[in-house]
This record gives structure tokens, sequence and C-alpha cells, in this order.
């Protein structure tokens, strides 16, 4: 198998910590990348609606 990030061969046994990657650099960056909002999951345009739990604790806060 290889490396999704850099390509590179990489041990996919319980031995490599950071399997799927590599390295635990290539396993940062990865994590970097999603916590950045650079990788996108495909759908549709969700309407922004409030969750109908919220509007049940706005009304005890008043």
């Amino acid at each position: 198998m290889r490396c999704p990030l850099c390509k590179k061969p990489t041990d996919i046994s319980k031995n490599n910590r950071f399997r799927p990657f590599c390295s635990e650099r290539c396993r940062l960056v990865d994590l970097g990348t999603w916590a950045s909002g650079d990788y996108r999951v495909a759908g549709g345009k969700v309407d922004d609606k409030e969750h109908p739990d919220d509007r049940r604790k706005s009304k005890f806060l008043h």
C-alpha cells in the first residue's frame, strides 16, 4: 500500500502506528488539511436553519 499523502510505500501492519500514512508528518499534514476545511464531502446545499432544540432552550432562557 502507498501513503495517501506522499505516495511512498507504507507498512499497513499494526507495527506502523501512523497507518495508513507512512509517518507522523504525513498524518499531521492530512489532519491539518481537514482542520482547515480544504477537504470537503460532496453534497447538496443545506439550509441554515435553527435546530429545534435551540428554540426550546431559548424559551427557558427568557
